[in-house]
């Protein structure tokens, strides 16, 4: 068989064993602490090293001969699941097969052990991490442990070291589907208190003495005083929960994320499988899907928003950003209020808005103060917290409030002259050195600061709607913008706790201009005739988390004509311009009811004499969207294509299991046939030739 290669780089997590005296004991417990030497900023990992060493402590403990052997991690951290920065270098299918095995190999030590083994799960613990807890015998979790589940599913993979056959016998298969697919799918993962009730951990204790209390249960069990009771798993529902599941899957995703099948596959095999036959079953599995450009797609998109994301690229040295301890706001609607209060929970300073009456600043702050009083009652704020963020928050009709302000942004509606006259009013309030942010979504931000004593203070600073939950920002540098307004707004986005990521000034940026071209085409083929069922479900199969029409809706249809026409006039060769979809925005009609397309919506669209299939549409739209990045690129939109699927990844919900939009369109093969060439080079988010 062939061996499983070293990873080069594997920053080895060391299995450390050290033997502790514990009162009531005779013998001692021995303490396998996981670390890797680093602090919890690089959390623990399994790769091949890390998973001898802890072999290596299991062998150790057992001749020891302790009273119980207990799993820990260091500070913070119990153990992230496997290093998959060594994925890369798995080239052949054996050398999965072997990555599986071992895992298994070790894992099995500590569920087969005859000392009784813990996992004291003191930080997160996920994947494998989970996994090698869930071989123990029993489990504890502290309160300070900041996630828990097995993810594997969203990067293309399944829970390959025993997960998808131990959860779902230990807490039943519902919460073992919440866990394995449903979690995962929806970017979640479980607190440690919802851990304890579903039966993944057996105790919970406060973080303060995590260690100390785990310890005195363990002794408990040991010696008979303390008696873990697990309800009984009831398997007469277990086949009736994964087709439920399978019918919601095949729902949303349309079979387009084969780890999700297999996952499913995996847990119906739970049911009745041997232990040793379902972890040989999890291992081909994984094999296959290591081996798979799902995988390594998935990985790619991982990589770019655990890493590119928080190190973006052209960002001036930060030494130049200016201070901010007041924020101004321009407009107190709801996309202003919900940036008012992002500013207020992450810088804690001052936000003022202003609008043109008192009647709406007094909504705008509001909205702030409920949404703050919804967080303290879903115990998620305390209120002490709440009470100064209360403080922090005010408005105003008089534009003089933003005198003192370093930082000021507009939300105002999208008009040019608009935005141009208030920066233009605002110029003379504030100090030469504030920053003026616009979040427009498509206008020019040069156009915008042409006119302004000083434009290069004036910048791009695009959210995305809602701004609480979507994580990217459009960092938008005009042809004046200088380094130090630069600076200051990526230390501003970081303090966001946004991923930010810097766009040259033009039409609609980077996700806007790419949904509109996408947009775009799917109208042209409804203005052609096809039936918007058809135009629909068209791109099913790529398994993109909303059909068209249902994300124009969410977009707005009249947010989508807007952007539409600034890229109509700017590009009129490949932004066209539906009359059907200005007729639904005249008539204002919501384009779905129910979840379904609106019949009236139907009945007003008037298509022409020549339909599309539905591979035609696809292909068409795919085509469109492998034209418009080759041309952003090619203008310096953006520093590479790596950064158009952060923006798509992060800001469009491109899924995951595609691995963003231009891995997808080289494999697919339409970035060469409609420009020549790939996007990125090959072996990069696919199984290298």
């Amino acid at each position: 068989m062939t061996a499983l290669p070293d990873y080069p780089n594997e920053v080895v997590t060391k299995a450390l064993l050290r033997l502790v005296k514990v009162p009531g004991l005779d013998k001692p417990a021995a303490l396998i602490t996981l670390d890797n030497g680093l602090d919890y900023k690089k959390p623990n990992s399994f790769g091949p090293a890390g998973l001898r060493s802890l072999d290596e402590a299991i062998t150790k403990a057992t001749e020891a001969e302790p009273a119980f052997i207990a799993l820990t991690g260091k500070p913070y951290i119990f153990c992230v699941g496997a290093d998959i920065t060594g994925m890369p270098f798995i080239t052949q299918r054996e050398q999965a097969v072997a990555l599986g095995e071992l895992g298994h190999a070790v894992f099995a030590r500590l569920k087969n052990s005859s000392i009784p083994t813990f996992a004291f799960i003191n930080g997160a613990a996920l994947g494998g991490g989970l996994e090698v807890s869930l071989h123990c015998h029993y489990r504890t979790v502290s309160t300070g442990a900041a996630a828990l589940g097995l993810p594997e599913v969203a990067i293309g993979l399944i829970p390959g070291w025993g997960g998808s056959q131990l959860l779902p016998n230990l807490i039943g298969v519902p919460g073992a589907a919440q866990v394995i697919l449903q979690n995962p799918l929806t970017q979640k993962v479980l607190r440690p208190k919802q851990a304890r009730e579903l039966g993944i951990a057996d105790e919970l204790f406060e973080a303060a003495d995590f260690l100390e209390r785990s310890l005195e249960w363990a002794t408990g069990v040991v010696k008979g005083e303390v008696t873990v009771e697990r309800p009984e798993v009831d398997k007469d529902m277990w086949d009736g929960v994964l087709f439920f599941a399978k019918q919601q899957l095949d729902e949303r995703l349309h079979g387009a994320v084969p780890s999700a099948n297999k996952a499913l596959e995996l847990l119906a095999l739970a049911k009745d499988a041997s232990f040793e036959d379902g972890t040989a079953a999890e291992t081909q599995a994984l094999a296959d899907l290591i081996m798979g450009d799902e995988s390594r797609a998935s990985l790619y998109a991982f990589d770019l928003v655990q890493r590119r994301a928080k190190r973006p690229v052209g960002v001036p040295d930060k030494s130049l950003a200016r201070k901010v301890t007041k924020v101004g706001i321009v407009g107190a609607g709801l996309m202003a209020s919900q940036l008012a209060l992002l500013f207020a929970r992450r810088l804690q300073v001052p936000v003022v808005m202003t609008d043109l009456d008192q009647t709406r600043v007094d909504k705008g702050v509001d909205y702030v103060r409920g949404q703050i009083d919804k967080m303290v009652g879903k115990g998620r704020m305390d209120e002490g917290t709440a009470a100064k963020l209360r403080g922090l928050v005010s408005g105003s009709v008089d534009k003089s409030v933003f005198a003192d302000a370093d930082f000021v942004i507009e939300a105002v509606f999208e008009n040019l002259d608009l935005k141009k006259q208030i920066w233009a009013e605002l110029e003379k309030i504030v100090t030469p050195e504030a920053i003026l942010a616009t979040n427009t979504s498509s206008l020019s931000v040069t156009e915008m600061a042409a006119d302004l004593e000083h434009p290069e203070r004036v910048v791009g600073f695009h959210f995305f709607n809602p701004v609480a939950v979507l994580p990217l920002l459009e960092i938008i540098k005009g042809e004046r913008t200088d380094d130090a307004t630069l600076a200051t707004a990526f230390a501003v986005g970081k303090e966001l706790r946004k991923s930010s990521v810097l766009v040259k000034d033009a039409p609609a940026f980077v996700v806007n201009r790419l949904l509109t071209r996408f947009t775009s085409e799917v109208f042209s083929a409804i203005d052609a005739g096809t039936p918007l069922d058809v135009v629909d479900t068209a791109l099913d199969p790529l398994g993109l988390p909303m059909r068209p029409i249902a994300l124009l809706q969410l977009v707005g249809p009249a947010v989508g004509l807007h952007v539409g026409e600034t890229l109509h006039r700017a590009f009129p060769d490949r932004f066209g311009d539906s009359p059907n979809l200005r007729k639904i925005v005249d008539a204002g009609l919501p384009l779905m009811v129910d979840d379904e397309i609106n019949p009236e919506v139907v009945k007003l669209v008037e298509g022409g004499s020549a339909p599309l299939t539905g591979d035609e549409v696809r292909r068409q739209a795919l085509d469109a969207l492998a034209q418009e990045i080759r041309l952003m690129l090619d203008e310096g939109v953006v520093a590479e294509a790596q950064d158009i699927d952060l923006c798509m990844l992060l800001g469009a919900g491109w899924p995951f299991h595609l691995g963003g939009v231009t891995p997808y369109l080289d494999r697919s093969g339409t970035s060469e046939r409609v420009t020549g060439k790939r996007f990125l080079p090959p072996g990069v988010a696919s199984v290298p030739a």
